[in-house]
């Protein structure tokens, strides 16, 4: 006969509900940061402007209307999308507001979590905002030890 054994589960303790908390935080700031630079790196081909943009909508804002409906229906996509990227153009991210943040919190994430400057500069973080965090160009960083409270 197999008995149920389950152990029940001490609540979290204030401290413990608190960095929880704080890490959960930090890990926003720092997935918001890593998709800005993602976004912002350029991409290949002829650089994309708002112009550009404008005049692309307004070339199938021209033509939409004359085409047979399937026509009419991968235009409509495109002017969804065109749309969307012009208003990530305008109104994108402030690399810089996001970058001060990352700064904040990323030694302590860094140093959490076990992640190198090498792992940052992977994913283009640039040398000067990790010396600016407090991240040294060599090895990883040490892990603070864990305290059971």
């Amino acid at each position: 006969m197999v008995t149920n054994t389950s152990r029940k589960r001490q609540p979290f303790s204030t401290e413990q509900k608190e960095s929880l908390s704080e890490g959960r935080e930090q890990s926003k700031i720092v997935r918001k940061y890593l998709e800005a630079i993602e976004h912002s790196k350029p991409k290949r081909g002829r650089k994309r402007t708002l112009e550009s943009i404008t005049k692309q909508l307004s070339t199938i804002d021209n033509t939409i209307k004359a085409t047979h409906s399937l026509n009419r229906l991968h235009l409509t996509q495109k002017k969804i999308e065109l749309t969307q990227e012009l208003e990530l153009i305008k109104n994108g991210p402030d690399i810089r507001e996001l970058e001060a943040e990352f700064i904040s919190v990323a030694m302590d994430y860094s140093r959490r979590k076990g992640i190198s400057s090498l792992a940052w500069k992977e994913l283009g973080v640039s040398p000067e905002v990790l010396a600016k965090a407090g991240i040294s160009p060599i090895g990883k960083p040490e892990r603070r030890p864990r305290t059971n409270k």
